[in-house]
């Protein structure tokens, strides 16, 4: 079942996404990795700063969360993490389907360039890597972000001609 995430999930999605996020250590630079993760004041940071949280409960457990914020003129897509328990069992693609449908925005999803997986994810779902200047001109645009994480990062989006969400 798909629900947005309500205040007293806050200690889950804080572990759904520290458990998740430990993928990254190794891939994403040295420099940008921390434990955990993302520190709970960086999530309620988050959650203040509009990032509207939905979860998926397996078996009565919520299991994976992600994020949508309004930004400007676009729609981004934030914080997307699955317990590494349930990890490839459609939780995030269910997240993704059921958030693409509560815009009519264009679309947009960053993530560190060098999580493959979180890159082939998005592009199975039909979004493509934009180029190394539109990434940066975008993440300037639409993220509160480090220039550091701006130089590691990659936004996608849906192809030209597609809608854009």
């Amino acid at each position: 079942m798909i629900r947005k995430c309500a205040t007293d999930d806050f200690e889950t999605m804080y572990e759904i996404i520290n458990d998740a996020a430990r993928a990254y250590k190794g891939v994403i630079p040295d420099d940008r990795w921390h434990e955990p993760y993302m520190p709970r004041e960086e999530l309620r940071r988050e959650i203040d700063d509009g990032v509207a949280f939905w979860g998926y409960e397996f078996d009565g457990v919520l299991s994976g969360v992600m994020g949508i914020q309004d930004v400007k003129d676009v729609t981004l897509i934030r914080h997307a993490y699955v317990r590494t328990a349930r990890r490839g069992s459609g939780i995030g693609s269910a997240l993704l389907a059921h958030l693409r449908t509560l815009t009519d925005r264009p679309i947009l999803i960053g993530t560190w360039t060098d999580a493959a997986w979180a890159v082939r994810f998005y592009e199975r779902h039909g979004f493509i890597a934009t180029s190394r200047e539109e990434t940066a001109r975008l993440l300037r645009a639409y993220w509160n972000i480090p220039e550091r994480q701006v130089e590691t990062s990659v936004v996608l989006k849906p192809p030209p001609g597609l809608p854009l969400r």
